[in-house]
């Protein structure tokens, strides 16, 4: 099994980042405040006015560690990686694939019924956590609406349909979000998704642990030779990397909501640490920020019992596990592809 590298978050603005040796320097002010060894990193995520030196690309690049850059909010900008890894036999077949509708829906069916699956056991935990109350109702009844659309996605059901089982499943699942969040109501709250900017401080927070989770599926995607950018739930669009957003529907619920929703009810984020401004964009602050990458990282170290493998691997793992999962149904290796079930 693939060993779990740590990625290496730079928030401090106007860090630079340069290569001595087999190291990663960041210096702020030409002052050193930090070197890790190359071969202790997976990936390097630069937030707002940090630059790289063009020896340290060549580095990463050998070492196949992506370097990706986004705003000091989150929002993505670039990545910088090396020569494309992988068999082109294998991106050729991606491509064949995703042109026959019929195998797009097979698979899509997969991937949606284990989303909405994992977003029903979200919900039940949560319900079984309260007690008798009208919010407990609300959730049993949101769980067995979701029960309905898994039945929904037949074995034959066309992709549209899918597609719309998958949105009627969403809206239920996000219909009973507010009630999941337990302490600090009155800042933190959910009336529906806002993204683009994030109008509230869940949605904030929300955005915010997707673009991480994005970042770890794209990674872990072009690590077993896959363009992120051909997926098959969703019909190609230009500047949408629709396989990323595909392969993190079955994480979405159970690693960044399940964050978001502990972050919160925890307090280990609170009120102060978001910020309004003048377009109505909400956004964490750079303390608050911090916060949530420490507690990403620590989730993405702990074991779970992969369904599928059959083995304890690391969260932080599990994309790399279904990109080469999905990488091994294309070449014909398994006989369908299994989505990530949660337990």
């Amino acid at each position: 099994m693939k060993r779990l590298l740590n990625t290496l978050y730079i928030t401090t603005q106007k860090s630079y980042l340069a290569r001595d040796g087999e190291t990663v320097v960041v210096r702020v002010e030409r002052e050193t405040k930090l070197r890790v060894p190359i071969q202790n990193l997976g990936a390097i995520i630069c937030f707002g006015r940090v630059s790289c030196s063009p020896p340290l690309m060549e580095l990463c690049s050998q070492n196949g560690v992506l370097i990706s850059f986004l705003s000091e909010r989150g929002r993505f900008f670039a990545r910088v990686s090396g020569v494309v890894s992988g068999n082109v036999l294998l991106r050729r077949e991606q491509y064949r694939r995703s042109d026959d509708e019929a195998f797009s829906a097979g698979i899509a069916r997969d991937i949606v019924m284990a989303k909405i699956a994992n977003c029903r056991i979200v919900i039940l935990r949560a319900a079984r956590e309260q007690d008798e109350s009208p919010s407990k109702s609300k959730l049993e009844s949101a769980a067995r609406r979701l029960v309905g659309w898994l039945e929904g996605i037949s074995k034959n059901a066309p992709l549209d349909t899918v597609r719309g089982c998958e949105g009627d499943a969403a809206r239920t699942y996000f219909g009973v979000f507010d009630d999941l969040i337990t302490m600090q109501k009155d800042a933190f709250f959910f009336r529906g998704r806002s993204r683009r900017p994030p109008l509230d401080n869940m949605n904030g927070l929300l955005s915010f642990l997707y673009t991480l989770l994005t970042q770890d599926v794209a990674a872990a995607l072009e690590a077993v030779g896959l363009d992120p950018a051909v997926g098959y739930l969703h019909r190609d669009r230009p500047g949408r990397p629709g396989l990323d957003f595909y392969i993190m529907e079955e994480f979405r619920a159970c690693i960044a909501d399940r964050l978001a929703l502990s972050l919160v009810n925890r307090k280990q984020v609170q009120a102060d640490g978001f910020e309004t401004t003048e377009s109505g964009a909400v956004h964490m602050n750079d303390e608050t920020r911090r916060t949530v990458l420490v507690a990403y990282q620590e989730r993405k170290k702990k074991e779970i019992q992969h369904p599928f493998l059959n083995e304890k691997v690391a969260v932080g793992l599990l994309p790399h596990c279904q990109a080469l999962l999905l990488a091994r149904y294309l070449r014909n290796d398994l006989d369908a592809y299994p989505p990530f079930f949660w337990k």
